[in-house]
């Protein structure tokens, strides 16, 4: 798959971030009320990031926008960008005038006065938004400082208060925490602490990395046999089992990846619950349509850990990369369909995870 796609899709995608942008209502509040008078709106104590339903869309549809600009000064030569920097792109994805609607949009939240706000309300609240949210204002970080752009570094510096915040708190909360979060939801620390690998090597945030690296092997790298017929709920958004492994991928050599990978998932076949699409049945239930992100970050996931076997001369690496190939289009398109809907309980976030999605899969070319 080439980048034909993601150019079709992302002028669509830009007028899903720039509608998340400027809809401060309807809003999900995750803050936690000290007495009866600290009843603030959501702009108050989110200058940067109160709009898009909840505080973590509104950081990841940032990311988005950035990532539409085309920001990855250094492409690799598969095609995609430093891993926890962009998307793959040193040009825009889009028009010259939505590029300038995306700037002035990301542009008027970006500021170091708003951004000294939110990181005050994160050092205050230590396990807020631990760690999904975290995450992806990590990979914004990344995405900026790594940019080619001006404009894009220029956000990349006001968020670097932000970077150390989130680097504290991470190795303070890895440093305790006994057992990883394992379920399909925001929590999952596997998810988590992937993508905030990703970004903290990126941008040079050696110990926060580090503290990543060690809770990983810490918490996953005896794990064997893992349940992929039995890990799917309801409101899943994420497969525990392919996180774990997307993360283990970033943290171990290639060899002993795919040997770790061969125990953690023993027998995996195309006909394995863990990766076959799943449908929606009601897409306005903001829970249900969860499962239309699992069908995206799935693909993405897999993609990644393909193109990780593919490095590898492990005897059981090639046989698992074929069985993964064959699930990884049907889950990309089950999971674009779910833009389809409009419904804004899906656009509010689903954009995010299909530009993901379609980035790894491209890089796979």
């Amino acid at each position: 798959m080439d980048n034909d796609l993601r150019a079709q899709q992302a002028p669509g995608y830009a007028a899903v971030v720039l509608n998340n942008l400027s809809e401060p209502f309807p809003h999900s509040a995750h803050h936690t009320q000290v007495s009866a008078a600290d009843r603030p709106t959501p702009e108050q104590i989110h200058p940067a990031f109160y709009t898009s339903f909840d505080w973590h869309s509104c950081v990841h549809m940032h990311w988005l926008g950035a990532s539409l600009l085309g920001s990855a000064s250094e492409p690799s030569a598969a095609g995609a960008a430093p891993e926890g920097a962009s998307d793959g792109g040193t040009a825009a994805w889009v028009d010259s005038s939505t590029a300038a609607s995306l700037r002035k949009a990301l542009g008027a939240n970006l500021t170091p006065v708003k951004l000294a706000v939110e990181r005050d309300y994160l050092l205050a609240n230590p396990s807020w938004e631990r760690p999904y949210g975290w995450a992806w204002l990590m990979r914004l970080a990344a995405t900026c400082s790594s940019s080619s752009d001006a404009q894009l570094r220029e956000w990349g510096s006001a968020l670097e208060p932000l970077v150390d915040a989130v680097a504290e708190l991470s190795v303070a909360w890895m440093a305790k925490a006994q057992y990883p979060v394992r379920h399909g939801l925001h929590t999952n620390a596997a998810f988590g602490v992937g993508y905030m690998l990703d970004a903290f090597r990126s941008l040079g945030r050696d110990e926060a990395a580090a503290a990543c690296e060690e809770a990983a092997r810490t918490w996953f790298a005896n794990d064997r046999g893992w349940p992929g017929d039995w890990e799917l709920s309801g409101q899943d958004f994420l497969s525990a089992g392919l996180s774990e492994a997307d993360l283990m991928r970033r943290v171990l050599p290639a060899g002993e990846f795919a040997a770790w990978f061969a125990a953690f998932l023993p027998g995996l076949s195309a006909e394995s619950r863990i990766l076959q699409p799943v449908s929606v049945t009601d897409e306005t239930d903001g829970y249900l349509v969860h499962l239309h992100g699992l069908n995206l970050t799935r693909a993405g996931q897999v993609a990644r850990v393909i193109a990780t076997l593919r490095g590898s001369s492990h005897p059981e690496a090639s046989a698992a990369a074929a069985v993964l190939s064959e699930a990884l289009d049907p889950l990309l398109k089950a999971g674009l369909s779910g833009l389809e809907s409009g419904d804004f309980m899906s656009t509010h976030w689903l954009a995010s995870f299909a530009w993901d999605a379609l980035g790894s899969v491209a890089a796979l070319d």
